[in-house]
């Protein structure tokens, strides 16, 4: 299931996501959206075909996630909460190569096996306000930046438009069924500033680079898709 393992702290190897498992989740996904929405997917083509890249995803709605992971060109591994590991749902979404991460806390587990997926040349999956808001990228949490000027990996933003404007009839909590979801690539970019200085300074200012051209990105978004 999880292959590769890769040094953690004091020496602790730490078994990597499952690449095949990915891919898997990635035709569960292709089925679930396009069976129960119409996504209308921008710009996939931008996305690299090969090497590792980092998918930074707004987050206004709950079906954001299984959305990007259906319509997206390559598998991919997300980082989720914890508390989303629940029940049936924590043995699936680990077979599938999602990443528990601990929100609370330094995981330094889940830090490891994300960079180990970027290091084996494969997407990373971010929502980069760490939680589920207005999804506007207004406030960005710092672990973005540290994962691309650690990596290197290239960003690639994502705007996912339409899953929460209206409630569906049947399922109060889901976007109504076969409503069009949009779901926009934008251009790929680098977060340093080309030193691969890694200080908390050279990452606060990655951060405000990675939080323009996230916020640039949603607003060409919203003028293409009208929304």
């Amino acid at each position: 299931m999880c292959r590769h393992p890769r040094r953690g702290e004091a020496g602790r190897a730490v078994s990597l996501p499952s690449q095949r498992g990915a891919e898997t989740g990635r035709r569960i996904g292709v089925g679930l959206m396009y069976g129960l929405w119409k996504p209308r997917v921008l710009g996939a083509w931008k996305m690299p075909a090969h090497g590792p890249a980092i998918l930074a995803v707004n987050h206004s709605h709950n079906i954001d996630g299984p959305m990007v992971m259906g319509v997206s060109p390559r598998p991919t591994h997300f980082l989720i909460k914890k508390e989303a590991f629940v029940g049936p749902l924590d043995p699936f979404l680990t077979r599938i190569g999602q990443l528990k991460v601990d929100r609370t806390s330094t995981d330094r587990t889940a830090v490891t096996r994300a960079l180990g997926v970027l290091d084996a040349g494969g997407v990373l999956g971010i929502f980069p306000e760490g939680s589920r808001g207005d999804g506007d990228f207004a406030a960005l949490r710092a672990g973005l930046a540290y994962f691309a000027v650690r990596s290197g990996a290239p960003i690639v933003p994502v705007a996912v438009l339409g899953s929460a404007e209206r409630r569906g009839r049947l399922v109060k909590g889901l976007p109504p069924l076969r409503s069009r979801v949009d779901v926009v690539f934008g251009d790929p970019f680098e977060a340093g500033d080309g030193t691969g200085r890694r200080t908390r300074k050279a990452l606060d200012e990655a951060t405000e680079r990675i939080q323009r051209q996230l916020t640039d990105h949603l607003e060409n978004a919203r003028r293409l898709t009208g929304r």
